[in-house]
């Protein structure tokens, strides 16, 4: 039951028709990476890579491209370990005594497993870092970066307890910038993640911090990498329900190694940092160089088939979609039994996943009353910002589940055309200002610094959303309108120069379309730098709006005012999601690069089929 390698699940996959092989010569600069991204948007197998250009293994992406597969790879174990996280929202059928005891039999399985170093297959070879396949996914990404690494950490108290651990999914950077070639890599991990904390509990007691980086293994493993889990949940006990069979690991040297993984690399974090960066990441843009902890590489190891599995990331949809699909079916029924009144939460994907959430929640606060405004929504608004890597979301808005009890929260514009009937922005937006955003989201003033807002709607709705784009007289430098959706209108802007400026002629364009507009057929106008894109696409108009836009800077209204520190609007809402001069690029592939792999998707290619 379970895989417990890469190779053994592969082979499967080869046998079910989902893996397909790539013998002929491929570069890990650029085009292997190009060519995951294209197979992966035409929903496509997963690739065997087994002439690698400078290197000796073998290297397999797109294994979690689709939810299908994903389910395929844990089909034993995917319906039982549901049923447990179900246990934890709701414990009520464990009082049967039968359904108790067949939970803990399949609980057993959580039980990580110590084994010695001669029965652990990862210890069977050693390579250094330079011999590792060395993967550039953009063009002016910084080096080579291992793209689904499983990073192991454990609290100092605790040295070898497993069960006290955080193995965690951050990007590791092998060589580039000023790092010392095959003695220091870069460990890149963002605020309010695990490794943090015991991170911050090794410089206190002044004790060296060991860290083990997993690459491959049981599928499970790197799954449950990336899982957000409650806290008192291990990693590495849900990758062994999730496997169907014990995490196995073992000791050397003071740190604790995953036995059945392909790789490993052990090393402890210096005091120092250095320059790690740039990298294009799952927001659709490079992050930027930016200081970061450096490991100091002890030894590599490898199993003797090793296979080194990897992804490419990039403006959503990428294979960490599919992550996030089947992740939610997993765990979407934890989060509303821990925050009272929430009914369901979507982290849009499209939109970068901090950027943007959308809620549905319960009014319960009077029911003696007519609910004719937010309030018990409001409190839900705040546990949610106060919950995990929640707390990094930018807007987040958030319905009443009465108004529409069969609104779905993954069918986003319509759930966009139930809040706008009903908002009131003269009352419901709710600004938090100079707090924690996300990392990888250069809207805000500096890095992990920026605003949220809150959008919150309840009752009956106040307008009828127009369908039709109005004509509109515009002052000198703007140009196309577009409709993107119901009620909400873009707007080809000029070219943004800083907020000051901005501030002054989104006033100027306020005052002119307060005589066009209508707040209740157009609610939401969107400034930016090509409405054609942003409407031509829902995706498109996701990743514009809530990627490039800062609520604090960048929310604007037709007669916006100011009533006791709260800001409202009487007429349409004005969001500015122009590219700024300090946010960073957008990913573009090399088009040497698309033209070179081109070989593989032509007529008689091994790809044409994904054409």
């Amino acid at each position: 039951m379970g895989y417990r390698s890469t190779k053994e699940c592969l082979t499967e996959l080869e046998h079910q028709g989902q893996l397909i092989r790539l013998k002929e010569e491929v570069d890990p600069h650029l085009e292997m990476a190009e060519i995951q991204r294209r197979v992966f948007l035409e929903d496509g197998p997963a690739i065997l890579f087994e002439n690698v250009k400078g290197c000796s293994f073998s290297c397999v992406s797109n294994l979690f491209g689709t939810t299908e597969r994903t389910r395929l790879i844990f089909r034993d174990t995917y319906d039982d370990l549901c049923q447990l996280l179900r246990y934890k929202a709701d414990p009520s059928p464990l009082k049967n005594p039968l359904t108790a005891i067949k939970a803990g039999l399949k609980a057993y399985k959580g039980l990580p497993k110590k084994i010695s170093n001669k029965r652990a297959p990862v210890m069977e070879c050693k390579t250094t870092i330079d011999k590792l396949p060395g993967i550039v996914s953009w063009p002016d990404d910084g080096g080579a970066f291992i793209t689904l690494p499983q990073v192991y950490s454990e609290h100092p108290d605790f040295p070898g307890k497993v069960t006290k651990s955080n193995l965690g999914m951050y990007r590791i950077q092998l060589n580039g910038n000023n790092y010392k070639n095959n003695r220091e890599i870069g460990l890149h991990y963002q605020i309010h993640r695990g490794i943090g904390v015991h991170h911050k509990l090794h410089l206190e007691k002044k004790k060296s911090f060991k860290v083990a980086i997993f690459i491959g293994g049981p599928p499970a493993n790197s799954f449950s990498a990336v899982l957000p889990l409650p806290e008192d949940m291990p990693e590495v006990a849900f990758s062994g329900l999730l496997a169907g069979h014990r995490f196995r690991h073992t000791r050397y040297k003071g740190w604790t190694i995953a036995a059945d993984a392909d790789f490993c690399i052990i090393g402890t974090v210096k005091e120092e940092l250095k320059p790690e960066g740039p990298f294009g990441d799952h927001l659709g843009y490079y992050s930027l160089t930016h200081d970061f902890p450096v490991l100091e590489v002890e030894e590599v190891f490898h199993r003797k088939d090793a296979i080194w599995p990897f992804t490419a990331v990039g403006r959503p949809p990428q294979e960490d979609t599919s992550f996030g699909q089947v992740i939610h079916d997993m765990t979407g029924p934890i989060l509303p039994s821990e925050i009272t009144g929430l009914k369901a939460i979507n982290a849009v994907d499209a939109a970068g996943v901090h950027p943007l959430l959308l809620a549905i929640g319960k009014e319960r606060y009077t029911p003696y009353q007519k609910n004719d405004r937010p309030q018990e929504l409001l409190t839900i608004a705040h546990s949610i910002l106060g919950k995990g890597q929640l707390s990094l979301a930018k807007y987040l808005l958030i319905t009443c589940e009465a108004d529409n009890p069969n609104l779905d929260i993954h069918q986003i514009d319509q759930f966009l055309t139930h809040l706008l009937e009903r908002i009131d922005f003269n009352r419901d937006l709710h600004f938090h200002t100079k707090t924690s955003i996300d990392t990888l989201d250069y809207s805000g003033e500096e890095v992990n610094y920026g605003s949220k807002v809150v959008f919150a709607a309840v009752g009956e709705a106040r307008r009828k959303l127009s369908t039709t784009l109005p004509s509109l007289e515009l002052p000198e430098g703007f140009g196309q309108t577009t409709l993107c959706l119901p009620g909400i209108l873009a707007i080809t802007s000029p070219t943004f120069s800083n907020h000051d400026n901005a501030a002054i002629e989104i006033d100027q364009l306020s005052h002119i379309l307060d005589k066009q507009v209508s707040v209740d057929e157009h609610p939401l106008i969107i400034l930016c730098d090509d409405s054609s894109f942003c409407a031509a696409t829902l995706n498109n108009f996701l990743w514009m709006t809530f990627t490039r836009s800062n609520p604090s800077h960048d929310i604007y209204g037709i007669r916006q005012n100011t009533q006791f520190k709260h800001w409202a609007c009487a007429g349409s809402l004005i969001i500015d999601a122009r590219i700024k001069p300090h946010h960073a690029p957008p990913l573009i592939e090399d088009p040497q690069v698309t033209k070179a792999v081109n070989r593989f998707f032509e007529p008689g290619g091994v790809l044409e089929d994904y054409a």
